[in-house]
């Protein structure tokens, strides 16, 4: 049996259909894999906390399937106002702010690379990538993104030393 398709609501006509208007469809598994990882992060403090989804978007004068929907990346990262609204409410510590600050700017799930002026490489990496990450196995994604912290590493730390000279 095929996997139920997520539907998007078509603006004033009052129905639901697949289609180019559907936000980010895609079938639907389940579980929280489809998550950011700020959506991870905020469902896991809201836990921590006993607070459900409608309760913190009451807090914070949002609706559910808004928090629903950045949790789960249907939506961009919060804006920094929101995200501030977001650390006050759950009262997290200095240190995890911080956090959710670092993960809401990686979990924008629209990513836009510029490459003009990089290598072909770099442009031919980028493309690559974009045409097929939704097909790669998880742990391919996993073996890639090690790969590339390690190299983000060597880079920081090659900029790091430059500047000290």
């Amino acid at each position: 049996m095929p996997a139920p398709v997520r539907f998007a609501k078509i603006a004033g006509l009052g129905h639901s259909r697949p289609g180019p208007f559907a936000c980010q469809p895609r079938p639907f598994d389940g579980n929280h894999s489809r998550m950011t990882p700020f959506g991870e992060r905020i469902r896991a403090l809201r836990r921590e906390r006993g607070v459900t989804q409608a309760e913190m978007a009451k807090a914070l004068g949002i609706s559910s399937a808004y928090l629903s929907a950045l949790e789960h990346g249907r939506r961009g990262r919060p804006t920094w106002q929101m995200l501030q609204r977001i650390i006050g409410y759950l009262n997290v510590i200095w240190d995890d702010a911080e956090e959710l600050e670092r993960l809401s700017a990686l979990s924008h799930p629209k990513v836009s690379v510029e490459t003009a002026g990089l290598s072909p490489q770099a442009t031919k990496l980028a493309n690559r990538l974009a045409e097929t990450i939704a097909a790669l196995s998880p742990e391919d994604i996993a073996v890639l993104l090690e790969q590339l912290e390690a190299a983000a590493a060597r880079a920081e730390a090659l900029q790091r030393a430059k500047r000290r000279r």
